[in-house]
């Protein structure tokens, strides 16, 4: 990769991803002090219990996918380590790209089959 590209690239994901922790983690945990608060005040009847759980629900799963997705995408790193290919071979980008949907496709199906059931 050339090496101006990284000096530009490197600084906004650095930075990308720290902003995106921190609006994460402020949203979670205003969610948890606001439905605390609600609790404690009384204002939680029978709508706002269904759409409580109704989050919660949606959530269920989300460990597996996020573990398969990482899973996978580890898993293609490990693979390309062993792969030779020239230094600005598009081969290594494709390898990811493909794991990380394998583990997303396989989350899907797993889903699938457990909503049918």
């Amino acid at each position: 990769m050339n090496e101006a590209l990284k000096d530009v690239l490197m600084p906004i994901t650095i930075i990308g991803s720290f902003g995106a922790t921190i609006f994460l983690f402020t949203r979670v945990m205003t969610d948890y002090i606001l439905k605390k608060k609600m609790i404690e005040k009384g204002f939680v009847n029978d709508d706002t219990q269904a759409i409580f759980k109704q989050h919660s629900s949606d959530n269920k799963y989300s460990a597996l996918k996020w573990g398969l997705i990482v899973f996978f995408g580890g898993l293609s790193l490990i693979i390309m380590e062993f792969i030779p290919t020239a230094g600005d071979s598009p081969l290594p980008y494709g390898l990811f790209a493909v794991s990380v949907s394998f583990g997303f496709l396989l989350y899907y199906f797993i889903i699938k089959k457990e909503v049918l059931k």
